[in-house]
């Protein structure tokens, strides 16, 4: 049996919560992520729609969109809620008026390990990344969507 001292277990415990707020604040970084992608995603698709349209009208419609989503808030948010073992991470949609909420992910709090949301209260089985993993962190922050897309096991 081992005896731990005070000390060494006041030392652990400064690491730990140490280890807690960095993974908080990656959690944060993905969730400002994902808003990132999102209005990539509808500038994408209002500069396709401006290609297709008819006349020049619609072209000048669409760029006036395109100026509006860059400017104003997004219409979707993600936020973080945090459990007594998970970092639930929330899709909440904004502009609709309907305020509907989805779990996008949960981020284990001591691990950082990244799971797709099964239900509203409970993570899937497998891992899918870890954000202490400097490799899955920048590829998280570079390819993550905001539809989850990047969850799905392959």
């Amino acid at each position: 049996m081992t005896v731990t001292t005070f000390a060494d277990f006041a030392s652990a415990q400064e690491a730990r919560e140490e280890n807690a707020q960095t993974i908080l604040n990656y959690t944060q970084c993905l969730c400002e992520a994902l808003v990132r992608n999102y209005v990539e995603y509808s500038v994408r698709g209002l500069k396709r729609s401006a290609l297709l349209a008819g006349d020049q009208r619609e072209v000048c419609y669409y760029n006036q969109r395109i100026e509006e989503v860059l400017q104003e808030t997004p219409d979707v948010d993600f936020y973080i809620k945090s459990g007594r073992k998970y970092h639930k991470i929330i899709q909440k949609d904004i502009k609709s008026g309907s305020g509907s909420e989805s779990v996008h992910a949960f981020v284990d709090k001591k691990t950082g390990d990244v799971y797709k949301a099964a239900s509203w209260n409970a993570p899937a089985k497998i891992v899918r990344f870890n954000l202490t993993s400097e490799k899955d962190r920048e590829y998280l922050l570079e390819k993550a969507d905001w539809a989850g897309g990047y969850l799905y096991v392959r």
